[in-house]
């Protein structure tokens, strides 16, 4: 998210406000899902603390996070208030704790030094370069020393077909902002901004194009 829901110029994660309802079933549908946030979850399973799901739109990780009950505080942002409204009302049907806040990546209004996890699905697609950078470096702020993130996000696709493929999601999202997703440039980009032992976890061949998994840390 790069602007307030209530600019006119905002953009929703599926581009259009009256689509914000179908994200659930069009990001299952497109991205398999289940499987890279499951393995999300599993590199997060040790963790205690805090978490910080940065980008949290309609609440579907955060919540599968605070199922867990490992004693951690789960917390979500997100900049459209329309998103965070389903999530607070999915949350409540689940019956799990979590604390959401409403802003954008690139300010994360949130302390320094004050998580020590954070993840984020399917967010920094949806970022220009110099609003990835930003969110980047104000994640590396807020975690712990040593605290660990964990992205999630369109990557350098398998193939030419998979190239193919992904040419239906920049003519949703923008050419723009998913153009260092396409040429594999987020781990430099974390690199950038301070974050260290950057490692690829995993990656999924989805119907729109390869979904990648990386981890890094704060100093």
């Amino acid at each position: 998210m790069t602007r307030p829901a209530h600019d006119p110029e905002y953009i929703p994660a599926l581009r259009y406000r009256f689509l914000t309802r179908l994200y659930d079933p069009v990001v299952a549908l497109t991205t398999r899902e289940r499987e890279f946030k499951g393995r999300l979850i599993d590199e997060v399973t040790e963790s205690r603390g805090r978490i910080l799901d940065l980008g949290c739109g309609t609440g579907t990780l955060t919540i599968e996070l605070a199922k867990r009950r490992w004693g951690c505080e789960v917390h979500g942002l997100d900049g459209d208030p329309e998103a965070l409204g389903i999530a607070r009302r999915k949350a409540e049907r689940a019956d799990v704790e979590i604390i959401f806040h409403e802003g954008l990546a690139q300010e994360l209004p949130l302390p320094s030094s004050h998580f020590d996890v954070v993840v984020s699905s399917l967010v920094f697609h949806h970022l220009s370069t110099d609003v990835k950078r930003q969110a980047l470096e104000r994640v590396a702020d807020v975690l712990v020393p040593g605290g660990r993130l964990l992205l999630v996000d369109w990557g350098r696709p398998h193939g030419p077909f998979m190239r193919a493929a992904f040419v239906a999601v920049q003519l949703l999202d923008g050419f723009a902002t998913t153009t260092d997703n396409v040429r594999g440039r987020l781990p430099g980009l974390m690199a950038e901004a301070g974050l260290v032992a950057i490692r690829r976890i995993e990656r999924w061949r989805a119907p729109l194009g390869t979904i990648e998994l990386y981890e890094a840390s704060a100093p």
